[in-house]
């Protein structure tokens, strides 16, 4: 009998976890993605802040997959799918499918404006983390020998949505600003420098409980970050950030934190796609196909508790994944319909300040700092990766310092 042959696109939690669960079994299985390895996007802040060196969360392909007899990697870009043909057309070349899985995750939304996308710094990828310590390294130099009335624009750093992902940041440059810079720097007077958390939504961490917001909202006051909420920013032209309120800000680090969209791939029927995210049913089958699957970030499963569709989170596209391939691999078929479980949500701050939703209890400070860091740490893959990142930290913890804050970069910016 023909094994069948089921391409996977993208290889992100979803992907990943769908591979590991079909590794060594009756498919012949070809995962696609633009990069060639999984990065853990949970700590890509600590990328971003010069905590950690992107390796240590990042995990080639090639290697997960050393001793898979039916797993094959593929280093490209997926331009469109022929559905009629059961063909994915990618920049490597064309291949031909029996199921496709598009498990191609999600990108910033800057929600139609051209000028933030073109100027303001999103945070997706450890490309983009790394580009932004680059930027903020580079503009720290410059500090240096800037006049007075350019300094605060190089000095501080605004950071747009106040999610989890902003929040982290925030305070991971607040305590940069504190504990790092002045050494760096003996000859810059750092008090004048800001770090600006601006969020749309009246408070921060808008998905977790009440006690948990106003713990973080207390954490970063205490660590110095300007909070700015219920304020929408409206263009940036690279200097001055303009805020729909009429007020400004004058930064050149504007890191955009505030929106996804699904990476939707060209050729499938654009009305199953909503909110950039392909109408998929409980058992992930995108709408109108038989062969064609979507998970994670760039699926839309309604469910009566979720008619809006699941939070886009590692925990959703894990599970999402894991479902699938356990129906691919039923000799019953498709019996498994996806429930999302709630398992609760987290943020870090900094030393000893983090807040936990758990679903059987709430946790704030050094506790929660201590779960936080020991959640992380079990879900990086490798044992050497989790030894390295396990003694960063603890330099960091002893020494309040890291020694990874190098500038990458071939040119200098002028």
């Amino acid at each position: 009998m023909d094994r069948k042959k089921v391409i996977v696109v993208g290889g992100g939690f979803a992907g990943l976890h769908f591979l590991r669960k079909l590794n060594n079994t009756v498919y012949d299985v070809m995962l696609i993605d633009k990069l060639n390895h999984h990065q853990f996007q949970p700590l890509f802040y600590q990328v971003a802040t010069a905590r950690l060196e992107p390796a240590s969360i990042s995990f080639p392909f090639r290697k997960l997959f050393h001793y898979s007899k039916n797993i094959e990697v593929r280093m490209g870009e997926v331009q469109e799918v022929d559905a009629a043909n059961n063909v994915v057309k990618t920049s490597v070349g064309d291949f031909q499918y029996d199921i496709l899985v598009i498990a191609s995750g999600c990108d910033t939304n800057y929600y139609g404006n051209d000028k933030l996308a073109s100027l303001a710094l999103p945070m997706k990828n450890t490309i983009e983390a790394i580009a932004i310590r680059n930027k903020i390294l580079m503009h720290l130099e410059k500090v240096m020998s800037a006049q007075t009335d350019e300094k605060g624009a190089f000095e501080d750093i605004v950071i747009v949505g106040a999610g989890a992902t902003g929040v982290e940041l925030a305070g991971s440059f607040a305590e940069m600003k504190k504990n790092v810079l002045p050494k760096d720097y003996p000859q810059v007077d750092f008090s004048g420098m800001k770090v600006y958390l601006v969020g749309a939504n009246k408070v921060i961490l808008p998905n977790m409980s009440e006690s948990s917001q106003k713990a973080s909202y207390k954490y970063l006051r205490e660590l110095g970050v300007e909070l700015l909420t219920d304020t929408q920013v409206s263009n940036y032209d690279g200097t001055t950030i303009f805020l729909e309120n009429g007020n400004t800000l004058k930064s050149k680090n504007v890191i955009w934190t505030a929106g996804v969209k699904g990476n939707v791939i060209k050729g499938l029927n654009l009305e199953i796609v909503e909110h950039s995210r392909y109408k998929v049913d409980r058992f992930s089958k995108i709408q109108g196909y038989e062969n064609i699957y979507a998970l994670g970030d760039v699926a839309l499963m309604r469910t009566e508790k979720y008619p809006d569709g699941h939070p886009q989170v590692a925990n959703v596209a894990i599970n999402q994944a894991k479902n699938l391939a356990k129906n691919l691999l039923s000799k019953k078929g498709f019996v498994n319909v996806y429930t999302y479980t709630n398992l609760g949500s987290m943020a870090t701050i900094g030393k000893y300040k983090a807040v936990v939703d758990l679903p059987f209890v709430r946790m704030r400070g050094r506790y929660a700092w201590y779960i936080w860091m020991f959640l992380h740490l079990m879900l990086i893959l490798s044992v050497r990766n989790k030894i390295i990142v396990f003694i960063n930290w603890m330099w960091s913890f002893f020494t309040k310092d890291s020694s990874l804050r190098l500038i990458m970069t071939k040119e200098v910016e002028k």
